[in-house]
């Protein structure tokens, strides 16, 4: 049987709103209210870093960044007891974990940013919480994919999408010692995507946006996080100060690490690629049928 988290707690939450809100405000609320359940694991990890700062003691036994990573890891082993995650999603998880804790430790080490407060669980002065940080990225993409049947077309070659992704992550390494190239791998994810369409389900209505502007989208949603986690001390730029916001030029690394992000997903849930333009019959139908034309006559890409 095909490994699905149970939907019936988002069943329960968008049959209420239908039924207490206008038709169009509902529309509006649903779609809110999908994003932040494909956030979940996010959230959990920006609402832990938030409280633990507002009451953490250092006098305590246990280190707050400590604290964090329990958390991190309790929080993924309930979302599978309770079926509110896949285990596609986990394994996803799992990757994200692996190549953001790698970046993290050379990153650190670069100088580019630290982890000021001690804990115990830390390797090469990396707290091991920061690995569900990139994972909650991993996570949202892997869910939204799910909760919004989402179709992304027409995609590029696989392989292209996976080269661009690649070289994007060297380069958040090389560029240490090597001229940046940044601004070559924005132009190149334009030429690549930019007839790309990500496809989305709201009710039997399907919608679209460009594929840059959800990466845009995205990268700003982060730029939010990153200002959570520099307010609250739990990271610091270099140069940083405490109440300083968070350079606006790191929207443009986390737009281009959506790139990685999207492809690391896609490794493990390829289904809702399509290399040819995707044209549902009706923009307009009932779910089900919505699900069957989007399906029968598509290939996902390769």
């Amino acid at each position: 049987m095909k490994d699905m988290a149970d939907h019936s707690a988002e069943l329960h939450l968008e049959g209420w709103l239908k039924r207490h809100l206008p038709r169009r405000l509902a529309g509006c609320a649903i779609f809110i209210a999908r994003q932040l359940w494909a956030a979940l694991f996010a959230l959990i990890i920006l609402g832990a870093i938030l409280l633990t700062r507002a009451i953490w003691s250092p006098d305590w036994p246990l280190a707050r960044y400590d604290a964090l990573v329990i958390i991190a890891v309790l929080t993924q082993v309930l979302l599978i007891a309770f079926r509110l995650e896949t285990w596609e999603e986990a394994k996803v998880i799992l990757l994200f974990h692996i190549t953001g804790t790698v970046m993290e430790w050379f990153k650190v080490h670069a100088g580019s940013w630290g982890y000021p407060e001690p804990g115990v669980l830390k390797l090469f002065d990396v707290p091991l919480f920061t690995g569900f940080m990139y994972a909650s990225l991993g996570s949202y993409i892997a869910r939204m994919i799910r909760l919004f049947d989402a179709v992304i077309a027409p995609y590029p070659p696989f392989w292209a999408g996976t080269l661009l992704a690649i070289a994007i992550y060297v380069n958040f390494f090389a560029h240490h010692y090597l001229p940046d190239i940044r601004l070559l791998l924005f132009a190149a994810s334009l030429g690549l995507f930019l007839r790309t369409r990500l496809w989305f389900r709201m009710g039997g209505t399907w919608l679209w946006m460009p594929f840059p502007c959800a990466a845009l989208g995205i990268a700003f949603a982060l730029w939010i996080a990153e200002n959570i986690g520099t307010f609250t001390g739990t990271w610091a730029y270099r140069g940083q100060g405490h109440f300083e916001l968070v350079s606006l030029s790191k929207m443009g690394a986390w737009y281009l690490l959506f790139f990685v992000s999207f492809t690391t997903v896609t490794l493990v849930m390829r289904s809702a690629l399509r290399r040819a333009p995707f044209r549902p019959a009706s923009l307009r139908t009932d779910p089900a049928s919505a699900q069957r034309q989007s399906a029968a006559p598509q290939k996902p890409a390769h």
